[in-house]
């Protein structure tokens, strides 16, 4: 297999323009899936009959085939951007709704009367003590799914929203290695670098855990 080195610095702008989109279609996706999966894994933590529920719908719709996700969708949003983010969104349910109620079901019970014995009514002892001693587990579930969403990104190609994964159907479709193996890098590459910027926001937000051991 031979790398044509030349055609690296002739597609630089189609490489960053490819990236850019890429990533923000991931990165929408996460956004996207996070505001559905608090409200229902809260719904789940809190109303015990509806976690079975809730988790099993979120792992049905990870089992429907990506190419297939987007096929059904397309009556609805067409060949758009918006039929990659939905798609991938529903993808990162699965690990961002089992993710926060776990680290909902992880916080002391004596954390929750201690804010309740102090006169907080239950949403604020959601945002002021619940989610911020569950964001450790969250955390995960949101790096889990970032990384998820920037694979998934590339499968999107089939509808011509694939990010990066254009230069996979460019490189197979003319038998012409180097723009997949391009593709192939910087997806890893933005991968590596979402995931250790995650890392950097969690240990910014949960200072409390990082200094038990100084």
């Amino acid at each position: 297999m031979t790398i044509e080195w030349g055609w690296f610095p002739d597609h630089i702008d189609e490489m960053t323009r490819l990236t850019t989109d890429h990533l923000s279609t991931a990165l929408s996706a996460v956004f996207f899936g996070l505001l559905i999966a608090l409200p229902l894994a809260v719904i789940a933590h809190r109303v015990r009959p509806l976690r079975g529920f809730v988790l099993g719908l979120s792992n049905i719709l990870y089992t429907i085939p990506s190419i297939a996700l987007f096929v059904l969708l397309l009556p609805v949003t067409g060949l758009t951007r918006t039929t990659a983010v939905a798609g991938i969104t529903a993808y990162t349910l699965v690990v961002l709704v089992r993710n926060t109620v776990e680290g909902l079901d992880a916080v002391p019970a004596k954390a929750r009367e201690a804010s309740t014995a102090m006169g907080a009514k239950p949403l604020r002892t959601l945002l002021t003590v619940e989610l911020p001693l569950a964001l450790p587990v969250i955390m995960a579930g949101v790096r889990v799914a970032t990384v998820m969403s920037i694979s998934l990104v590339s499968v999107a190609s089939y509808i011509g929203q694939g990010g990066l994964g254009q230069l996979f159907t460019d490189g197979f479709q003319r038998n012409f290695p180097t723009p997949v193996i391009a593709g192939v890098a910087l997806t890893l590459l933005l991968a590596l670098v979402a995931d250790a910027a995650l890392v950097t926001v969690q240990w910014l937000a949960t200072p409390w855990t990082h200094k038990r051991g100084a």
